[in-house]
C-alpha cells in the first residue's frame, strides 16, 4: 500500500479524530499494527497565530512514525502555509473536508467546503505547491442527500495533485447516523486511478474484510471502531491473511488499558489524564459484566489514584 512516496506495511490506517487521536491513543494503535496514524485535526488559523493548544496537537514520538498531520481551515494560502510549517512533524499531510461539527462548519471549514468545489480546488492546489509530502483528503459524500458530490470533489482532488483520498460515505446532514453507503466507495474506486481509502462503520474484523471485498478499496481507516478496541487492527490483518482471529483476554484488556493510562500520564500529567481516560476506560470495559456500574463510578473519580484503583478492582472482580 503506497500513498505517493510513502510505503505502508499494511492497508489499515488509524483515523484522525478530534479529542481522541492524541499521542497516547496513536501509540496504542501503532503498537497494535496500524500502518499509519493521524493526528487530531489541527487548525491552520491556530498555527498562524501560534496558539499553544494548537501546537500541543503536534506533539509526537519516533515510535508512531509514519505519522499523518491532518489540517483544517477555509483559506487556501493559510492552509498552504500551515502545511509547509508542519511537514517536518510527519510523513503525510491530510486535509479535512469532512468534519460535520457546527463550530467547524460555521468557519467555512470541514464539510462546509463540499458546497464550494472551486474553493476545494484552490485549497488543494495551494497546499500541493507548498509541500512535497504525500497529500491526501478526507471527505464525506456531500452536504446532504440533495447535493451528493463526492465524485466531483474526488476528481478535483486528483486534478490538483492529491496522492490518495479517504471517503466517509455519509453526508454532513447524516452526521454519524444511519448507515454508511459503501456502494459509494465502490463507485469512487472505479472512477479514480489513485488509492481510495474506505471509512465508516468498521467495528470488527469482519467489517474490514467485507469493505475490502464489497468496494475494492485500497486501504481502510479505523475510526470509532477502535475506541477501546485496538485489537481490531490485528484481528483484521489475521482475517485478511487467513489466520485464526482471537479475542483479547481480560488480562490483555487490563494490560492495554493500563498502558494507555500510563502513556496519558507521561504525556499530559494528572489533570488532563483524568478527563481523557474516563471515556477511554468506559470503552475498554465494554461488554464486560458490571461495566455500567464501572462507567458510573469512573465518571465520578477526582484523583488519578482513585481512577487507577477502580480500574484494577473492576478487572480483578471480572476475572
Amino acid at each position: 500500500m503506497n500513498i505517493g512516496t510513502l510505503k505502508l506495511k499494511n492497508p489499515i490506517i488509524s483515523a484522525p479524530m478530534a479529542g481522541i487521536s492524541d499521542l497516547p491513543y496513536r501509540l496504542i494503535m501503532k503498537r497494535h499494527g496500524a500502518a499509519l496514524v493521524l493526528t487530531e485535526m489541527i487548525s491552520a488559523n491556530g498555527l498562524f497565530f501560534n496558539g499553544k493548544a494548537t501546537r500541543e496537537l503536534l506533539r509526537s514520538a519516533p515510535e508512531e512514525r509514519p505519522l499523518g498531520i491532518q489540517l483544517f481551515g477555509e483559506e487556501p494560502q493559510r492552509l498552504a502555509e500551515a502545511a509547509k510549517s508542519v511537514e517536518e512533524y510527519g510523513e503525510l499531510i491530510d486535509l479535512n473536508l469532512g468534519c460535520p461539527v457546527r463550530k467547524v462548519i460555521r468557519s467555512g471549514a470541514g464539510s462546509a467546503l463540499l458546497r464550494e468545489p472551486d474553493k476545494v480546488a484552490r485549497i488543494i492546489a495551494a497546499v500541493r505547491r507548498a509541500t512535497s509530502r504525500p497529500l491526501t483528503i478526507k471527505f464525506r459524500s456531500g452536504w446532504d442527500q440533495d447535493s451528493v458530490n463526492y465524485l466531483e470533489i474526488a476528481r478535483i482532488a486528483v486534478a490538483e495533485g492529491v496522492d490518495a483520498v479517504t471517503l466517509h460515505p455519509r453526508t454532513r446532514a447524516q452526521m454519524f447516523g444511519g448507515q454508511a453507503d459503501w456502494q459509494q466507495l465502490k463507485e469512487l474506486k472505479k472512477a479514480l486511478s489513485i488509492p481510495v481509502i474506505g471509512s465508516g462503520d468498521l467495528f470488527c474484523a469482519e467489517d474490514v474484510k467485507t469493505m475490502f471485498v464489497q468496494t475494492g478499496c485500497d486501504a481502510v481507516m479505523i475510526g470509532r471502531g477502535g475506541y477501546g478496541n485496538p485489537w481490531i487492527i490485528g484481528q483484521a490483518l489475521d482475517l485478511l491473511a487467513g489466520r485464526p482471529v482471537t479475542q483479547p483476554t481480560l488480562a490483555k484488556r487490563l494490560e492495554v488499558a493500563r498502558s494507555h493510562f500510563n502513556l496519558c500520564l507521561e504525556t499530559f500529567g494528572p489533570q488532563k489524564t483524568l478527563a481523557q481516560m474516563r471515556k477511554h476506560f468506559c470503552w475498554y470495559v465494554k461488554g464486560i459484566e458490571n461495566a455500567a456500574g464501572f462507567r458510573a463510578a469512573i465518571n465520578q473519580t477526582v484523583t488519578i489514584e482513585e481512577m487507577s484503583i477502580l480500574l484494577e478492582d473492576f478487572f480483578a472482580d471480572a476475572a
